[in-house]
């Protein structure tokens, strides 16, 4: 019996990357998505590589863009796979308000495009999109499957597209199509931009006598911080149930920014308050002030649960920080100035 075939849009992010080990230790052939495979862009992602010159298996690496169509169906119809893990976005909520055309294009017209090319080449696949907690807004909180959509960002405005767009793929194409609503879930591997990174990171730096201040935004926000290995497990058990559902991922725990700042500087030693600085230009045009997630059905019809909370997520972040830090000279003492 072959293999199962995977592709994975976005493979080379912090998700991507962890679903392509997900994937690979499960025995699948799997292929990624991105749009720019050379050197310093696959960090997350190198070790999984497959070498054909070495005989070695692994990921298999695609160019390619979600605004150009004729390479979607190109690349699809290459690969034939078996599930598609659409991940591939503009993630960044405060980058979408300078630029609201591209999130709009890549997130949610890319999503479009991604559906169009698999029903145009009429594949019998199974279909995971990457839908995001944004979506819901000012919605009242625990948000779960059945709560009203507010989008309060371009990223968000993007990202209903594309989840009415899955929708639309499964209950009038019939395709089994499903929206994962992923509440915040972070890593070593996340973006430095994001908040618990550069958290972690002023955290460490500063243990280390490089550097003394983090300037953050918001720090009431409350949001639902989970890990994201764990959450690449729940996109893969979605695909494998036998009717296609959509689920919310989420810990069902509600912390603000300033608990995650007192959380990363207190595992180090150190007072949060003498470190952390307010800059009223980092708060985002429109704030989502409670992001809380039910994952009751994820938990009862998957079988899905979150393992890590705050506390150990803060230390396993800054703990990866401390380890980057404390090897070779990496210039990345600005950071906590």
């Amino acid at each position: 019996m072959s293999r199962p075939t995977a592709l994975v849009t976005g493979v080379t992010g912090q998700d991507g990357s962890y679903l392509a080990e997900l994937l690979l230790g499960k025995g699948y052939e799997v292929h990624g998505l991105a749009r720019r495979v050379s050197a310093g862009a696959t960090t997350h992602v190198d070790h999984l590589l497959a070498d054909p010159y070495e005989g070695r298996g692994g990921l298999v690496l695609h160019e390619g863009d979600l605004t150009d169509s004729s390479r979607l169906v190109s690349l699809l119809s290459e690969i034939a796979p078996d599930e598609v893990y659409h991940l591939g976005a503009q993630t960044d909520v405060a980058a979408s308000f300078a630029q609201p055309e591209s999130a709009a294009d890549v997130t949610g017209l890319g999503t479009i495009r991604l559906l169009e090319a698999v029903r145009l080449i009429d594949l019998d696949l199974r279909f995971f999109h990457a839908a995001s907690a944004q979506m819901f807004g000012d919605s009242p909180s625990p948000q779960h499957e059945d709560s009203p959509l507010r989008p309060r960002s371009p990223h968000a405005l993007a990202k209903v597209t594309a989840y009415w767009a899955v929708r639309a793929a499964r209950e009038v194409h019939g395709l089994h199509a499903v929206n994962g609503i992923l509440f915040n879930h972070e890593s070593p591997r996340r973006a430095p931009s994001f908040v618990t990174r550069r958290i972690a990171r002023a955290a460490a730096g500063i243990a280390l006598g490089r550097g003394r201040h983090v300037t953050l935004g918001n720090l009431d926000a409350v949001r639902d911080w989970g890990f994201a290995p764990e959450y690449v497990e729940g996109m893969w058990a979605m695909l494998q149930a036998d009717e296609p559902v959509d689920h919310v991922l989420a810990t069902g725990t509600a912390h603000t920014v300033e608990d995650v700042a007192r959380a990363c500087f207190a595992h180090v030693g150190l007072d949060w308050t003498r470190h952390v600085r307010f800059d009223e230009r980092l708060v985002r045009p429109a704030e989502v002030d409670v992001l809380v997630g039910d994952p009751s059905r994820a938990a009862r019809e998957l079988g899905w649960r979150p393992r890590t909370f705050v506390p150990e997520l803060a230390r396993i972040l800054v703990d990866a920080e401390l380890s980057v830090l404390e090897g070779p000279a990496t210039g990345m003492t600005s950071l906590a100035g």
